[in-house]
């Protein structure tokens, strides 16, 4: 496994990474300490009042949890 991208994500967190996949105009509402996490994580970054996912929480979220791995093992 690549430590690089190894993050053990809560629920919400895992939810709210979801949901910055599409356009914000389209997006539910998304918890802001939550937001805040997976910034500080730099899974998320905030410009111009838009929190938007990045490259890394893109591929996080590709790659999945490795909790998410052992379930579905």
């Amino acid at each position: 496994m690549n430590a690089e991208l190894d993050y053990e994500l809560t629920k919400d967190q895992w939810e709210a990474l979801k949901a910055l996949r599409v356009p914000e105009n389209e997006r539910r509402n998304v918890a802001g300490p939550v937001l805040e996490q997976l910034i500080a994580l730099g899974l998320a970054a905030n410009s111009h009042d838009v929190t938007a996912i990045t490259h890394a929480g893109r591929k996080v979220l590709i790659r999945g949890s490795a909790r998410l791995w052992d379930v579905a093992a």
